[in-house]
This record gives structure tokens, C-alpha cells and sequence, in this order.
């Protein structure tokens, strides 16, 4: 049996769509649904159960001898949150107590980290595991910030006193674009965001830039499609000698023009571009470059290639935002 929490959410509900594809569980998610639509991120699964965070550790319990693994993707994801307190109660006190559960249950565990650990990026993008390492880097926002809050603490063999789930794996995703994000909001991905006004024929809209070494648009990120996120993870499901905390992107950044101009061919639209001004909320906290070293990921044994911006982007437009039902 297999866990995922956070499997009726964006990269969750991928992960259990490649699961069932790859003829893996019985899969298990952990989630809410509310009132709109997030629903429709599972409608296509066939789920062995699906339980409230609430209900969450009774079950594991109820079934700890059966179950192999769990995909902890749930969190409080919104950067611009503000509620210190409830970020860290969902994103590093669940999370710890979730690892200690896991490990003394010998279940494997793999969670998502998050590339927002590394804030405006000045101490590199390296998944250096070393506490030295994890010290240097100050995340932006109490979201980034409780990511790297665990992944700090599971990583300090002296507060663990060396005991860890039987295989482990914290992934720093970067910036992850793809189907079954309608959900959230201002949190989803800038393509996504894009698409109305490009398919309308629109401009793109992006912000301008504040610092003189980036050009209008040319704030660059590591953009990474969600179904190379979703075989990563099943490669280290397959591959349970593998342990440790790794980025998750494709190692190239682009900029966010190259992101806009994707969209527009993608649509079969000459490009077109406005810049607005960066909003009050982001001047400070914003990051201009972003871009994994995918180096320890390699060496761990991973091979397959990552999908370009221009080929993950045309099939987000081709087989999700421009059908009827963009839903994976």
C-alpha cells in the first residue's frame, strides 16, 4: 500500500496518476477537497482509500504493516502566506511527526522539499546535504523557511540520533508547471496564469525588473514539467538503496520571456509581451535566478533526460489547456 498526502493537490495528484499508470499501490490519499473543483485532479483515479489529514495517523496505524510507502506532497504551499504558526504546524511539526512514524515503522518516506529553501539564491542552488551547507541559506518567506526548517533537522544525525525511515528522500522541486493545478490560485504556475490571455490573444504580462543585471522579463527560473517530477519519484520508489535530499529540476534556467514566448507558439500566436511593475508584496522577496544543480541526483543513479520548456509547454497546451477537459 502506498500513502500520498496532498494527493488531490497539484504535483500529489500527478504522482498518483503515474502510480496507477506504472500499475503500482494500492494508493492511498490523504487530503481535502473543499467546495470547487480540486475534485477533479483524482476524478480519473481508481483510489484504494481517501482519508482527512485528521484522520491521517489513526489510519496509518490501523495499517502500519501494510504500507510500503509514504509520498508526503501535502503542505501549506502558498508563499505569500503570512501565519507563521499555521505554516509550521502543517509543514514541519506533521512532517517530523510523520518522519518518526516512518521511521519507526521501517516505512520508506519521501517528501517534498521545496527550492524556495534557497532564497534570493547568493549561497548557490546546491542540494549540499552538509549542515554547514543547510546553515548558509535564508529563505524568503515562512513558507521556504519551514521546508528548511525539516529538512535541516532530519539532517542533523546528532538530533535523530541516526535513525531514519528505511529509505528516504526529500526533494526540492523547483519550478514545477503542468496539468491539475487549477486550484491554486495565484500559486499556480505562470504558464498557467498566461494561457487565458494568450489563447484570447492577448499579450503576456510580466513583470518588470527591478534590478539593472536582468532585463525586463528576463528574471530566469528552472522550469520543470511535473511528469519528469512524477518520474522521479517513481524512479526512487523502484530504487529503495537510494536516500538523501536532492533538487528536483532540469539544471538549465530560462527566462521568463523564453516561458511567454513558448505559450504563444504553442497557441500557433505571434509572441507579444507587456511588463507590469513588481507588486509592493514581492519587492525584497522575489528571486531572479533560480537553477538546480542536478549533480547528486545523477550520481544517485538517475539517467533519463528532462523535458525542454518548449516541449513540456507545447504538450501542457496541446493535451490539457487547450481540450475540454484539461485534467490528467
Amino acid at each position: 500500500m502506498l500513502v500520498v498526502t496532498g494527493g488531490a493537490g497539484f504535483i500529489g495528484s500527478n504522482l498518483v496518476a503515474g502510480l496507477e499508470e506504472a500499475g503500482l499501490g494500492p494508493v492511498v490519499v490523504c487530503d481535502r477537497l473543499g467546495r470547487g473543483e480540486k475534485w477533479r485532479n483524482l476524478g480519473k483515479r481508481a483510489l484504494w482509500d481517501l482519508i482527512p489529514p485528521e484522520e491521517l495517523f489513526r489510519y496509518l496505524d490501523r495499517h502500519a504493516g501494510e504500507i510500503d510507502c509514504v509520498f508526503h506532497m501535502g503542505a501549506v504551499s502558498e508563499t505569500t502566506e503570512t501565519d507563521a504558526d499555521l505554516i509550521v504546524t502543517n509543514n514541519f511539526r506533521l512532517t517530523l511527526d510523520l518522519w518518526e512514524w516512518c521511521t519507526r515503522t521501517a516505512t520508506r518516506m519521501i517528501y517534498a522539499s521545496s527550492a524556495a529553501t534557497y532564497g534570493d539564491g547568493s549561497a548557490g542552488f546546491d542540494d549540499d546535504p552538509s549542515p554547514g551547507a543547510l546553515a548558509a541559506l535564508r529563505p524568503l518567506n515562512p513558507y521556504g523557511w519551514s521546508k528548511h526548517l525539516f529538512d535541516r533537522r532530519i539532517l542533523q544525525g546528532g538530533m535523530t540520533g541516526g535513525r531514519r525511515p528505511r529509505q528516504w528522500a526529500g526533494l526540492k522541486f523547483f519550478n514545477v508547471y503542468g496539468p491539475n493545478e487549477y486550484h491554486k490560485g495565484e500559486m499556480r504556475s505562470v504558464a498557467c496564469k498566461m494561457w487565458p490571455a494568450i489563447a484570447a490573444g492577448e499579450p503576456a504580462r510580466l513583470f518588470a525588473s527591478d534590478l539593472p543585471d536582468y532585463p525586463d522579463g528576463g528574471q530566469m527560473r528552472d522550469f520543470v514539467w511535473v511528469g519528469d517530477c512524477v518520474d522521479v519519484m517513481i524512479w526512487l520508489y523502484g530504487h529503495p538503496q537510494v536516500s538523501g535530499l536532492f533538487n528536483l529540476g532540469t539544471g538549465h534556467a530560462r527566462t521568463w520571456n523564453d516561458l511567454a514566448c513558448a505559450l504563444s507558439i504553442a497557441t500557433g500566436r505571434a509572441p507579444a509581451i507587456e511588463y507590469v511593475p513588481m507588486p509592493d508584496v514581492l519587492r525584497g522577496r522575489y528571486q531572479y535566478f533560480t537553477q538546480a544543480r542536478m549533480d547528486r541526483l545523477r550520481a544517485a543513479g538517475y539517467t533519463a533526460p528532462f523535458t525542454s520548456l518548449e516541449e513540456g509547454v507545447a504538450r501542457y497546451v496541446r493535451d490539457y489547456l487547450a481540450t475540454p477537459d484539461p485534467y490528467r
